[in-house]
Formats: structure tokens, sequence, C-alpha cells
């Protein structure tokens, strides 16, 4: 059931699906950069610096400086040369103000993470600050570079940076809600990277505040990580979590603006119903008033308010009865 539901999730919305010309791209102006066609994307391109100090030299016809960006996708990505040198200039680079230097640094993060875990271990809490600094950069290739280092952050340490993980959380919400596909797509797989490699009991504290952040697609994002994560649990971790207080969140989220939210509502409601099921068999010998009393329906009733009770057992009794009739 869980992995079926995961699997559901994360083909939710158009943007969790891959795309491949999306991992590994350029542009020609940060300005011009929406317009671009996802799919016509090459591995590299050419991306225009103007300077910004109203050169007129520019306007003369003089030559403009032509940067080559590249997207490397984790597996391709070679080591580090020199291991040493690369942790004694790592944060000056990532705190560079040239973007090139920054985004060249980010890649030295994520090559390091890969090969040399835990030599840069006690950096962390110096590096993750500079790498949300760098989710805040206006340009776009720094911007996805951080992302994609955010990532592979997530499944080389995991646990280890719960404490540095909020501003974090944060900027990939927000980046994951924008309109620039090839920036969302990117910052959704490093959600899935999060919520893959963090654990649920650690995670979902984190998550919890989203839920209710005003702007209504960061909780949608939040919705699906969230759901994610309780689905990892299991059902023991779920009993321990407490279903109680896990209906009145997705029951919240039932009614929430977008679809996404909903959906992610849905597929959690259906998991605490079957874990609150398998949790709550009656006995051959118990009275049916006991049945009743431990019924799902009894328990969405006693724990919601009568609005929120007829919303859960609309959704989980259609699913009860599509599976009746698909069996």
């Amino acid at each position: 059931m869980a992995e079926t539901a995961l699997r559901d999730l994360n083909t939710l919305p158009i943007s969790e699906r891959k795309n491949e010309s999306s991992s590994k791209g350029g542009f020609t102006k940060p300005h011009a950069e929406h317009g671009l066609d996802e799919r016509n994307k090459k591995s590299t391109a050419l991306l225009v610096e103007t300077p910004i100090n109203g050169d007129e030299s520019l306007k003369s016809g003089a030559e403009v400086v032509n940067t080559e960006v590249e997207y490397i996708e984790s597996e391709n990505l070679n080591d580090v040369e020199d291991v040493d040198m690369s942790l004694k200039t790592l944060l000056a680079g990532l705190d560079s103000k040239d973007w090139v230097l920054v985004c060249e640094a980010l890649n030295d993060v994520r090559r390091l993470s890969i090969f040399h875990k835990e030599a840069m271990v006690s950096m962390l809490e110096n590096v993750i600050p500079l790498i949300v600094k760098s989710l805040k950069n206006p340009r776009s290739a720094v911007c996805k570079t951080s992302i994609m280092t955010s990532a592979d952050i997530f499944s080389a340490y995991g646990d280890h940076i719960i404490d540095s993980l909020d501003p974090l959380l944060v900027q990939l919400l927000l980046k994951s809600s924008q309109d620039k596909r090839f920036v969302c797509e990117a910052a959704e797989r490093a959600l899935i990277a999060m919520t893959t490699w963090v654990s649920p009991i650690l995670l979902l504290p984190k998550l919890h505040p989203n839920l209710k952040n005003r702007n209504p697609r960061i909780r949608a994002k939040a919705s699906m990580c969230f759901c994610r994560s309780v689905l990892r649990l299991g059902v023991e971790g779920i009993k321990a979590y407490g279903i109680d207080k896990l209906i009145q969140i997705a029951a919240s989220q039932l009614s929430d603006q977008l679809p996404e939210s909903r959906e992610a509502a849905r597929i959690l409601l259906l998991e605490l119903q079957t874990v609150y099921e398998k949790c709550h068999v009656p006995t051959q010998t118990a009275e049916s008033e006991d049945s009743e009393t431990g019924s799902w329906e009894h328990f969405c009733q006693s724990k919601l308010s009568p609005l929120s009770a007829q919303a859960v057992l609309r959704v989980t009794n259609i699913a009860r009865e599509g599976r009746v009739l698909g069996s």
C-alpha cells in the first residue's frame, strides 16, 4: 500500500515527471530563460554576461564574455583532483562574488559529498548556510546548481543535516513553487531526495509548520513531502507518531486550495485507514457494539469535526468501494 501510494504521489503534478533535458542545460540570458523549450536544451550552452555598470563599450560593439555552464548529474561527477586543496578553498569559493566560482565550488561540494563524505562532515554547519545563500541567488545557473548540491547533501548526510535543515527546506519549497520549470523540477527532485534520506521521525516536525504557509503552492509541496515521509514510517511508526494527530493534519489538507495538497491528503488518509484497520481487527467474540466503537467511521467521528469527518469518510469509503469492485 505504501509503495503504491508513494508511486502515485511522485507522479502527481506534471512537473514531478523527469525531464531528462532539464538535468543538463544552459541559458542564453537570465531574463529569457523562462521561455526556452526544455526539450531542445543541450547539455551545455552559452550564458552571456553583460556589464552591469553601464559600460559604454558594450554599445560600441565590444566583445561580450561568454561562459559555458553545464549541469552534471550526480552519477557523472568525477572526483576532485586534490581533496585537501578543495576543502581549503571551499568556503571562500561558495562565498565568492564571482558566480562562476560559486558554481564551481558548489560542484566541489557535490564531489566531496559523493567521494569524500567523511572529509567534509565537520564543515557542514558552515557549508549549508552558503548553499542557502546560493539558493537565493537571482541567477538561475547558481540557483539550479545549488539545488542539485542540496540533493547530493541529503543523499550523503541524511540525518546529520537536520539541525541546519530549516532554511534549506524553506528555500527548496519556494523554488519548487516557482514558474521556471527547470528550476522547479530540480527543486522537486531535491525534495524527494530529502524525504528519501532524512528520517521521517526527524523530518515531519520540520515539514508540519509549512503545511500552514500563506502561499498555497508552498503548502502543496509541503503536503506532498509530508505524505511521502509518513508513508516511510510504516505501520509501527505511524502508530507511534499518532494516527489521531495525523488524521487531523490530513483532514485539514483535504480542503486545501490546490489539487496537489488534496491528493496528498487523500493518499495519506487511505494509508491511515489501512493502518488503523490492521490495528483494530475485531475478534470473533467481540460484541457488535464494541466492534462498531472500534470502526474507522467511529474513529474519524471521534477525532474530527462533523464536517471534516464527513469529508474523510467520503474519500476513504469511495476508495474502499473501488477496491471491492476491482477485486
